[in-house]
């Protein structure tokens, strides 16, 4: 949701037809190494808790600090790039995106990692919108499809081969290469983007809201705290949190609502649609698609005793069936309607999700595979 808000504000300024196809491309490099870091280490978790002397389970407030600083920091990336310029930003959020995997990579306990994981999501919240930013500002209109599609490729092939490439490299050298290979990554998308990404100068950003800022980040810092702390323990002061941070969460929507040139903009909540898809039934869906990648390494490690490498092995056939499912999106949709299509496949989904609750260590190899590519392609 965030994303749509940053985007409504882009300006159209079409590049040359020889650079069209170019800066998509490097733009999809960045990408792929983001993505590839959020898949690589879900097979490397018992391996890391060791290396940090912790609970495997504990290790999820390094996946809830990336999220937080995502969210918190995805916000103001359309004003940074109107102040400072896109390719500018765009470069800064992949330096910085790198360092903060090295420092994951060295990190000598969770404290360090969390830290770490930080400065990673929001360098990751300003290169997501504003790379797209980037190829959907210089595509003219004839090209737009094919960027949208160079840069969509991330998204289908680094969740195919991350689980399987982090399940080998944590077997071999160690969870802590999974971060270092941001490293070449990096250097070759800041090299590729000085020297293709033409330089876009800012366009004098509005006025920025600092008061909305600070009430829609801390609302989600406090809400996700409050999560966080309310799994891992009961009492007053997990709700205190979360009480307060739904609080500043209204306290946001009302200045957002009422503010000239406000951080973000409500109106596109008053489509019926996308309100219902995002607030509601959407967000409930992706709880449940969402939560299933980080889930399934840990009940095949955990529960089921398999090592790295055969969970990788694994959870590719989920990623597979996502991938397959992909090239036959659009017909369907075409065919069935959104309204069916959603509430079909939503039931498929609970059901093939809901099966991992009862396969144990005698459950076929075979009978996990097409289970697994069932609940990746729903």
């Amino acid at each position: 949701m965030l994303w749509l808000f940053v985007m409504t504000s882009i300006p159209s300024s079409p590049l040359p037809l020889h650079r069209t196809r170019i800066v998509p491309a490097v733009v999809a490099v960045a990408f792929f190494m983001q993505m590839l870091d959020s898949t690589i280490i879900a097979t490397s978790l018992p391996a890391m808790a060791h290396s940090f002397d912790a609970d495997v389970v504990a290790l999820n407030i390094g996946f809830t600090a990336y999220l937080l600083a995502m969210a918190v920091f995805i916000a103001p990336a359309g004003w940074l790039a109107d102040r400072f310029g896109a390719r500018e930003v765009f470069l800064t959020s992949i330096v910085l995106f790198t360092l903060s995997s090295v420092a994951c990579g060295f990190s000598g306990s969770l404290l360090q990692f969390t830290v770490a994981r930080l400065f990673q999501g929001a360098s990751a919240a300003l290169m997501t919108p504003v790379g797209r930013q980037l190829v959907l500002r210089g595509a003219p209109k004839g090209e737009l499809v094919r960027a949208i599609a160079t840069i969509t490729w991330p998204a289908l092939i680094a969740p195919v081969i991350g689980p399987l490439i982090g399940a080998w490299i944590t077997t071999h050298s160690g969870w802590q290469w999974n971060f270092f290979i941001n490293l070449p990554l990096g250097v070759l998308g800041v090299v590729l983007v000085a020297s293709f990404v033409p330089r876009v100068p800012g366009e004098g950003a509005r006025p920025f809201d600092l008061v909305g800022f600070l009430l829609t980040g801390g609302a989600l810092a406090l809400t996700l705290a409050g999560l966080e702390l309310s799994s891992a323990s009961v009492g007053p002061g997990p709700l205190t949190i979360l009480a307060s941070g739904v609080l500043t969460g209204c306290f946001a929507i009302r200045h957002l609502q009422r503010t000239p040139n406000a951080l973000l903009d409500m109106a596109v909540l008053k489509v019926p649609t996308f309100a219902f898809a995002t607030l509601s039934a959407g967000t409930a869906g992706r709880l449940a698609v969402n939560a299933t990648p980080f889930l399934l390494p840990l009940l095949f490690q955990l529960g089921l005793g398999f090592d790295a490498v055969e969970t990788g092995s694994l959870v590719l056939a989920y990623f597979l069936g996502n991938l397959l499912m992909k090239s036959v999106t659009t017909p369907a949709l075409r065919l069935f309607g959104f309204r069916s299509l959603l509430v079909v496949n939503g039931v498929i989904a609970a059901l093939t999700i809901g099966a991992f609750a009862f396969v144990d260590g005698e459950t076929p190899h075979m009978l996990l595979f097409a289970l697994l590519v069932a609940c990746g392609l729903s």
